[in-house]
């Protein structure tokens, strides 16, 4: 039997209204991501590449269409049971990094977990592992203005992957980093997807691009293509290490 998508959506359109003046965001998305893939959503500013990461992350809602994730209809889900999706379900990968000044290395990997409750040994552990995971175990007393861009990044992808997501959603994670470190945080998430994450990417960058298994192209709201990547077949781009 064959496996059911963990991300479904059929005829999935947005529309923003502003002054009577109405915005098509995205218009006919028809999208399958199955469990363990690496999706790249690319195309030009503007495009819509980042109200679709939106939507996937439970952070929107479609003006029209379906939304399956794991299986399941998202249209009826309430505030509070949209939020708990995202906490236990979602990881989020920010251009901003979006770390907490005032908090720790520890305590901004640590927040999403307190949420759930969980107990404060296993949430420790879940920490550890997470920073360890990222390279950034030895910072983790460190406070976010102690860091570099890239440790400060490395660090937000660990608060991702600490709740143990179903799915990591990277928004321009490379966006404001020099390419060193760009390149740094994309053989990350890579071997994040080897370890079998499943992962979502918004990148204008076709350098980017490139490490996920499969591209689909957006212009005007709509997916005008959809292509398998080189690093499939094993070729990186020249200058990346694998």
């Amino acid at each position: 039997m064959e496996q059911q998508p963990i991300i479904q959506l059929e005829s999935i359109k947005k529309v923003f209204y502003t002054d009577e003046v109405e915005t098509h965001a995205l218009s006919d998305i028809h999208l399958e991501v199955r469990a363990g893939e690496y999706l790249a959503i690319a195309g030009p500013s503007g495009c819509g590449k980042s109200t679709l990461l939106s939507l996937l992350g439970l952070l929107d809602s479609a003006s029209e269409g379906s939304y399956h994730l794991d299986g399941q209809p998202v249209a009826n889900l309430t505030a509070s049971q949209r939020a708990q999706v995202r906490n236990r379900q979602i990881g989020f990968i920010f251009q901003a990094f979006n770390l907490i000044g005032d908090l720790t290395v520890e305590e901004n990997v640590e927040l999403p977990l307190t949420y759930r409750k969980m107990p404060g040994a296993d949430r420790k552990k879940r920490v550890q592992e997470a920073l360890e995971k990222v390279g950034m175990a030895h910072r983790m007393k460190h406070y976010p203005s102690q860091l570099s861009g890239g440790q400060q990044q490395r660090v937000a992808v660990a608060r991702a992957v600490a709740g143990e997501p179903a799915i990591l959603l990277a928004d321009e994670p490379t966006g404001n980093l020099d390419s060193k470190n760009g390149e740094a945080v994309m053989e990350l998430l890579r071997d994040l997807h080897q370890g079998g994450a499943t992962i979502c990417m918004v990148t204008h960058d076709p350098r980017f691009a490139r490490y996920a298994e499969r591209s689909v192209h957006l212009f005007d709201g709509r997916i005008v293509s959809e292509e398998e990547a080189a690093a499939v077949s094993g070729e990186y781009p020249a200058g990346i290490r694998h």
